[in-house]
């Protein structure tokens, strides 16, 4: 950094400086908000927009499945067992939106970091932040109206769009005019107030106003609640110093040549860049295409009010988790931390999905309390770990590809196995066990982490 960057990035005052981590930290919990929203609303919001497509009232086909299971045991309800039936439909149907609901969060934040951090590259840090929070907020305000589950996709990518754009921006604010914070703690701040939201919005669905089939639009209307701190940001939160001295001409970062993403794909960078995608792709994976299918388990065998408690149980202990990453990777150390934490993620998922259910919710939460502690490490690790695999002039380039990347293959897989739900007869024990798998690819691929790699990591 020049000397004229330090200078003016010294120019700011206390207050200042505090405003800029308080608007970050707001933005990126508010994100945190959508975070949980998609967990709490979209399996009800799923039900009921598809129940009022008036395709999952008992048809000819449930009343000849009702038959035939009474004919097998003797004795029935043929009404009954026909509309457990058409219910079933239902249940399997969301289940398979709900997971394009968890697909458009994942390609939303990729498009999302893209547009937005190139809006935050080129108008500001507070522009972009701006244009971020004013768009997951109206999305979803506009979300309130939907009348069909695709309008209600393209509503949710929308949001998610924001969501995605928000964390690059907040990430360089923060990091820009906080460069002397120890990065453990920079690391450990940005991935609890996500969780922070996420706990918050549960907290809600559970304690204030529960989530149902009947009453979810509610919660689209406090979605769009940041809009408030989204017209004020410009107002209130200064830029930053140091993007505003590279606009002007002051960096010498600016007269370097522009680095194009291609440049991280060739040959020289390209293990270090499928490594980084690989490690990244893991914890996204494993919380939004395995344990997050708690959460429609819990649901669909449980009730509404357990499901805000599943989303809390493992949100809050997410929050100590993600703290504390950062530090846990400074201390354990980089590599043994992401191996360690992927052995016992795995055998946390494993034994929910094997040893425990919603109809008997002590265990159940208790296990998803211990994954939700251990995978919230992860996105404390992140922040930390992926800046390291490149050198200075393609590092944030090198680690913004792979986690965008990590989110792309992820919604990519969760969309093929929510294409699978039928198949798997909306049995999410077996979908639990299958997919928490991706946790062994994790440790694999970290004790397969070429030596060249390893230089780059202070380990």
């Amino acid at each position: 950094m020049s000397t004229q960057n330090s200078n003016s990035t010294n120019t700011l005052t206390q207050a200042g400086r505090y405003l800029i981590v308080i608007s970050a930290f707001l933005g990126w919990f508010f994100a945190g908000w959508h975070l949980g929203i998609n967990s709490l609303a979209m399996g009800s919001a799923a039900k009921d927009l598809l129940r009022n497509s008036g395709q999952y009232e008992v048809v000819e086909a449930d009343r000849e499945t009702a038959i035939a299971q009474i004919e097998k045991d003797g004795s029935g309800d043929a009404e009954a067992l026909a509309k457990a039936s058409a219910d079933k439909r239902l249940k399997t149907d969301s289940s398979s939106w709900f997971g394009y609901y968890v697909c458009a969060l994942l390609f939303g934040g990729a498009a999302g970091g893209l547009v937005f951090g190139r809006i935050g590259d080129r108008f500001g840090r507070v522009k972009g932040m701006t244009a971020a929070i004013c768009c997951y907020s109206s999305m979803s305000l506009l979300a309130y109206y939907v009348q069909a589950p695709w309008q209600l996709l393209v509503m949710r990518f929308f949001v998610c769009m924001g969501m995605g754009g928000m964390w690059p921006n907040g990430v360089a604010l923060m990091s820009e005019v906080w460069s002397g914070v120890s990065r453990p703690l920079l690391a450990g701040v940005i991935g609890t107030a996500a969780n922070i939201g996420i706990f918050v919005v549960a907290s809600i669905g559970k304690y204030v106003r529960e989530v149902s089939i009947d009453d979810w639009r509610w919660v689209m209307i406090l979605g769009g609640a940041p809009i408030v701190l989204g017209i004020l940001i410009p107002f209130i939160v200064p830029e930053s110093p140091r993007w505003l001295a590279q606009k002007a001409g002051g960096s010498t970062d600016e007269k370097k040549p522009s680095v194009g993403t291609s440049e991280i794909f060739q040959s020289a960078l390209l293990p270090v860049t499928l490594i980084g995608i690989l490690l990244a792709t893991v914890p996204l994976f494993g919380s939004w295409g395995s344990s997050n299918w708690a959460v429609k388990w819990a649901e669909d065998a449980g009730s509404d009010g357990l499901k805000a408690q599943v989303i809390m149980w493992r949100s809050l202990p997410g929050i100590v988790g993600s703290f504390l990453g950062g530090w846990i990777a400074s201390l354990v150390g980089r590599r043994r931390s992401y191996l360690l934490n992927c052995m016992i993620c795995l055998a946390s998922a494993q034994c929910m999905f094997w040893f425990s259910s919603p109809t008997e919710p002590g265990m159940f939460l208790v296990w998803t309390a211990v994954l939700g502690f251990f995978s919230g490490i992860f996105f404390g690790w992140l922040p930390l770990f992926l800046p390291e695999l490149f050198v200075t002039r393609i590092r944030s380039v090198g680690a913004g590809v792979c986690f965008n990347f990590g989110r792309i293959i992820t919604a990519i897989t969760v969309f093929i196995t929510a294409g699978l739900i039928a198949y798997f007869d909306n049995d999410f024990r077996e979908i639990g066990r299958i997919t928490s798998l991706i946790y062994l690819f994790g440790a694999i691929g970290i004790l397969l982490m070429p030596k060249g790699v390893e230089g780059k990591i202070k380990d």
